[in-house]
């Protein structure tokens, strides 16, 4: 049965089949050939629970204000900013781009935006400042990567609806494991520019007074920041309240800078409706698949045979990682969160792992993913930007930074406490 699904899911893929559509196939095949039930007539009430969970209304919102973010300029101009004040490292802005993509997580909760969002204004510098090219468009992959591990993330508040797990925990354990792999990222642009120094292009030309009047571009991701996040743990909001908080401070912003107006908010909402339902499929056919797995015993095989090989806590958990890795090959991030945590969670868990820092291992995991190929999603953002040569630049640009997540997913191991401590400190 597992051969034959895994084979089913990588010809699917192969053959350009969208997800969502892979996932409902494979779902309607199994339940065909392993159960002697129509579990399809299930598929009303899967649909129904699927959508109907109040904290999901936060995922059309961060969205929106991902979006806000793009189309009013503001993004533009905190990648200006940055770039006056990291410029001078080697590496120059490449630097601005891992930096930009840091901030710009922290007010939208989603990689894909992160990366087409300072993609748009970076790119542009790779010829007028004679950049590496493969350097420079690994950073902007890579660098998106850490808008689902900054708070707010689409993906921690997934995690947390299928695993019962605090939301607002999770955003506290993401904080210093995603700072920590900004610093990894950056730690490797600045080693391969010092060995090779032709990598680091020319630098920009910039003064204290340019950086210090530069300065207050950065308080619109700050102020976003602070009602976003800072309203949770206030005890203001719901993480869906505050994600609303979130896009009226950025219509706010847009309204201060002149930049709101019918043709922009017709592009925002235009954007926000197409990701929104491409991810709502990709969750309701991804539970459809994972009610007809559990059904026909998938899930209990898989973890009675990992429990069965006998490798211990950290044996096992390697096993776990290589699993995902191999996967991320293959899916894309939210369905393959969607579709592994219900049989995945349980044994991790029952290995004594904790379920927050399972959470943030899991969403470096998925972060790996985002930028492996061949259904790497940044890699084909950037290149879709980019608009010529071939997709293996951003390929061999980006691999280095997968060593840099499984480090950082090594130190997690040893040093538990680097995802744990901030929530223990703040909500005990």
């Amino acid at each position: 049965m597992l051969a034959n699904a895994l084979i089913m899911l990588v010809v699917m893929l192969a053959i350009s089949v969208p997800i969502a559509a892979t996932m409902g196939v494979l779902g309607l095949a199994l339940n065909q050939f392993y159960s002697s039930m129509p579990l399809y007539l299930a598929m009303g009430e899967i649909l129904w629970n699927s959508n109907s969970e109040y904290i999901l209304i936060a995922i059309p919102l961060f969205i929106m204000l991902g979006e806000i973010l793009l189309r009013s300029g503001i993004a533009e101009r905190v990648y200006g900013a940055i770039a006056q004040w990291l410029s001078w490292l080697p590496g120059g802005l490449m630097h601005a781009n891992i930096g930009t993509c840091a901030m710009f997580a922290a007010t939208s909760g989603s990689s894909v935006a992160t990366a087409a969002t300072v993609g748009v204004v970076a790119l542009p510098q790779i010829e007028r400042r004679r950049y590496d090219e493969r350097l420079f468009l690994g950073t902007l992959a890579a660098g998106g990567t850490l808008g689902i591990l900054v708070p707010p993330s689409i993906n921690f508040i997934l995690y947390g609806l299928l695993t019962n797990t605090s939301v607002p925990r999770l955003y506290l354990a993401g904080m210093v494991p995603g700072v920590v792999l900004a610093l990894l990222f950056m730690t490797y642009v600045l080693v391969s520019c010092l060995v090779r120094p032709v990598k680091g292009g020319t630098p920009i030309e910039t003064s204290w007074r340019l950086r210090v009047v530069a300065l207050r571009e950065l308080i619109a991701p700050l102020f976003i920041f602070l009602v976003v996040v800072g309203s949770i743990y206030a005890g203001w909001a719901t993480p869906t309240e505050a994600a609303s908080l979130g896009v009226l401070a950025a219509l706010l912003l847009a309204a201060l800078e002149r930049s709101l107006t019918f043709a922009m908010m017709r592009a925002v909402l235009e954007g926000t409706m197409r990701t929104t339902a491409m991810i709502m499929l990709i969750i309701v056919a991804a539970q459809f698949l994972n009610f007809v797995l559990a059904s026909i015993g998938f899930t209990d095989g898989m973890g009675k045979l990992i429990d069965g090989l006998g490798l211990g806590k950290y044996g096992t958990l390697v096993l776990v990682i290589v699993f995902y890795l191999m996967l991320g090959c293959f899916m894309e991030t939210i369905s393959m969160m969607i579709l592994t945590t219900p049989f995945v969670f349980p044994i991790v868990t029952n290995l004594g792992w904790d379920p927050i820092w399972w959470g943030i291992a899991l969403t470096v995991l998925i972060e790996a993913a985002l930028i492996t190929p061949p259904v790497g999603l940044n890699l084909y953002v950037v290149q879709g930007m980019r608009e010529r040569g071939p997709i293996t630049d951003v390929i061999w640009g980006a691999m280095p930074f997968v060593g840099a997540m499984l480090l950082l997913i090594a130190v997690l191991m040893i040093y538990p406490d680097l995802a744990l401590g901030l929530p223990k400190l703040v909500m005990g």
